[in-house]
């Protein structure tokens, strides 16, 4: 599959990446040659191969839930340490944005 150039941009804007008119021409080749090793990927007959959710056997390590009381001393040192607050509010970057660019 070929990429045109405004693809290639139109991928950049979405994930914030400014490239230069080199680096464009490189990512079409690098984005053509990963779609066409997917589409290799599609020929194979896959009916009789099991799935799997972790190609490395993992075993859930997760702990129990446990319901705690939180004490007032150890949110005072959670507000105290977060390295940008107002008061008892912690500020974060914003994960929802109405720029456009």
């Amino acid at each position: 599959m070929k990429f045109s150039k405004e693809d290639v941009v139109q991928i950049a804007k979405l994930s914030r990446l400014h490239i230069d008119e080199e680096e464009l021409k490189q990512y079409q080749e690098d984005l053509a040659s990963i779609l066409g090793y997917v589409e290799k990927l599609q020929e194979l007959n896959t009916d009789d191969v099991p799935e799997f959710q972790h190609a490395a056997g993992g075993v859930n390590v997760f702990r129990d839930d446990v319901v705690k009381e939180s004490d007032a001393e150890t949110r005072r040192l959670a507000i105290e340490n977060f390295s940008e607050r107002e008061g008892d509010l912690l500020k974060v970057q914003a994960v929802f944005s109405n720029r456009t660019e």
